[in-house]
């Protein structure tokens, strides 16, 4: 193998696949009007995209409640995960752990290693208030998830706003990955946008892929009140970077409200539903705030389903986490019932 190993979700090509249950996505896919959108963007794909996505940033605006220069666009979140690192350079970076795998890896690639905050499985991985004795001036930078991936959790609305309090007292850049915010469950939603000041070490990260299913689109974007961040990230990034395509497909997004809060009603009793019928099956259920689910205590239940055409998020590679450790999403209740015949099967093989 001479390319780097593929450590996500949502590798449908290399398995015979029915049900893609390791992909966090929206369950109703991708709305009609953003098909629409690319198909007729793809008359203007012989010319360069907009460098500065204008149209786009200016429709996030108005949605979030900032100026359109406190917006940049990116290839997908995971650019922007690595532009940030490139652009703030950190000398060290606490990050607390099991979390989103590009966090690390974008680390290093810049030559940090990470001090890892090991949260506890006894306390339901629940970020708390410890992790403000572990933010000091010598941490140059702080990555969190809200709610975080793969455990689903949340992070009180207040410990945040300690947080960012925190890191301004030390000087420390805060990266926060509010990519499933808009699949949360409302009493656990809490965006730290409408609290940051101008000038603040922060950066808030959001993404259309898992809300409006774009995920073959790759388009994410970042909201920071620190002119100098943003400046400097996007000369970390090629040129051209968001397609026509894309830019054309997020600024349709922006036109489907519904789309959202129709997956999220859906939740609410697919959760319920999901908990209830594993739990049954003596299959462990970390109850998490988004749209997926954390189980554990099969060591074999990855193995299994594949074998079945369901293809699952194998949580083993995730720090603090181990084999047995699997992330499903929350989907339809048909393929949920789907989900569970399978699961009944492969535990009395």
């Amino acid at each position: 193998m001479i390319l780097k190993a593929y450590v996500h979700g949502g590798d449908v090509y290399k398995h015979r696949v029915t049900l893609d249950y390791s992909a966090n996505v929206n369950p109703f896919g991708t709305p009609e009007p953003v098909k629409a959108a690319i198909c007729a963007a793809a008359e203007d794909v012989s010319r360069y995209p907009d460098p500065y996505c204008t149209a786009l940033r200016e429709k996030l605006a108005a949605k979030t409640g900032v100026l359109p220069d406190e917006i940049l666009c990116g290839n997908g979140a995971a650019e922007l995960i690595f532009s940030f690192v490139q652009a703030v350079k950190p000398k060290t970076a606490l990050l607390p752990v099991p979390s989103f795998a590009e966090y690390e890896t974008a680390l290093r690639t810049a030559g940090v290693e990470p001090v890892f905050d090991p949260l506890s499985g006894d306390s339901g991985f629940v970020l708390s208030d410890r992790i403000l004795d572990s933010i000091t001036p010598e941490t140059d930078v702080l990555l969190l998830c809200s709610p975080n991936n793969p455990t689903g959790r949340s992070i009180e609305k207040e410990l945040l706003l300690k947080i960012l309090d925190r890191c301004r007292e030390t000087g420390t850049w805060l990266f926060l990955d509010e990519c499933f915010q808009d699949l949360t469950d409302a009493d656990k939603t809490f965006s730290l946008i409408g609290s940051l000041r101008d000038g603040d070490r922060a950066l808030i990260l959001k993404a259309f892929t898992k809300t409006y299913g774009m995920a073959g689109v790759r388009l994410g974007y970042a909201i920071s009140k620190n002119s100098d961040l943003l400046c400097n990230m996007s000369e970390a990034v090629q040129p051209w970077n968001v397609s026509t395509l894309a830019q054309s497909a997020g600024f349709a997004a922006l036109d489907c409200p519904d789309w959202a809060q129709k997956a999220r009603e859906l939740f609410r009793t697919e959760k319920a539903y999901l908990i209830k019928e594993l739990s049954a099956l003596g299959v462990s259920v970390l109850y998490g705030d988004a749209n997926f689910l954390l189980l554990s205590g099969v060591p074999t239940l990855y193995e299994r389903l594949l074998e079945r055409g369901i293809l699952v998020r194998d949580c083993a590679n995730f720090r603090g986490l181990e084999k047995g450790d699997v992330r499903i999403a929350v989907r339809t209740h048909a393929e949920n019932t789907a989900l569970i015949a399978a699961i009944t099967e492969a535990l009395h093989a």
